[in-house]
Parts: C-alpha cells; structure tokens; sequence
C-alpha cells in the first residue's frame, strides 16, 4: 500500500542543502494510465509499476503499488512501446521528524519549473493529521493534474 500526499513548495524557502542530498535521477513513462502501468529508469534501477485506482474516495491518497524489477534492455523496449510524454526528474530525498522523508522532485523538459514534494506515510491517519512545513505552499494530493500518470498525457 502506498500512502502519499503531494505538494507544491516554494524551493527559495526549501531549508535543505540540495547538494548534500540524496539524489535519483529519474526517468519514467506509462504504457497505461488507467490502471496507472509505468516504466521508471532511477539512475542504474529498472521497474515497471502497477498502482491500483482502488474503490474509496481516497485513492489518490492511498493505493495499492506494486513494483517488478526490470533489465536495462526491457525497459528500453518497453520505453518504446509508452504512450504520451517521458517524464524527467531529479528526486531528492530529505528526512523529516517522525521517520518520514520528503521525495522532493524537481522536474526537467516538459516539465521543467515543476517543484513538487512527495510524503509516503505509514496509514492514512499519519497522512491526514500531517501538518506542512511552511515552505509547501499548497496540497495538491486531490489534484490530478499534478499526478504523473496525468501529466504524461498532457499536450
């Protein structure tokens, strides 16, 4: 189960040195966007992801996720096969209190400018009582034009 909640942030605010963090450099794509099916690239890793819709209100906050490790070769021919756009990113994880790390993502091409923060959580009471440092500027976890598997459909 994935727990997560999605925010926008005001990087010149961000208290974190970036360049002591950790860093992934991602590339992702989606042979499918319902159920969500992606290919993701995280430096030297391969996965193909299977995340489901689920049936409350609250799947955008909390779904079902399942990763599958790949080769470099497969992901390579099933990057050909992906629908919509490739997504570029760099990920930096930061710790917060309470064992929580911030997956903050910082987007290249298509998306470049985009700066969202990620917040995995162990149960969805976590997530819903989790209060936003004061350099997140608003909750976009609701908003699906900030989910990925979205965005690679956009023109």
């Amino acid at each position: 189960m994935e727990i997560e909640r999605k925010f926008l942030v005001n990087l010149e605010k961000n208290p974190y040195n970036l360049a002591e963090a950790k860093v992934l450099e991602i590339e992702q794509a989606y042979l499918c966007t319902g159920p969500v099916v992606r290919i993701r690239r995280e430096n030297d890793d391969y996965y193909l992801t299977y995340k489901s819709k689920g049936n409350d209100k609250n799947w955008m906050l909390a779904h079902e996720e399942y990763n599958l490790p790949l080769t470099k070769e497969a992901y390579e021919h099933l990057l050909t096969k992906a629908d919509g756009n490739v997504i570029t990113k760099k990920r930096y994880v930061l710790p917060l209190e309470n064992k929580l790390f911030i997956e903050l993502d910082v987007f290249e091409g298509k998306f470049a400018g985009l700066v969202l923060a990620e917040v995995e959580f162990p149960d969805v009471e976590t997530a819903e009582s989790f209060i936003m440092p004061d350099w997140f500027t608003e909750d976009v976890t609701y908003d699906r034009n900030y989910h990925n598997s979205v965005m690679s459909m956009k023109k």
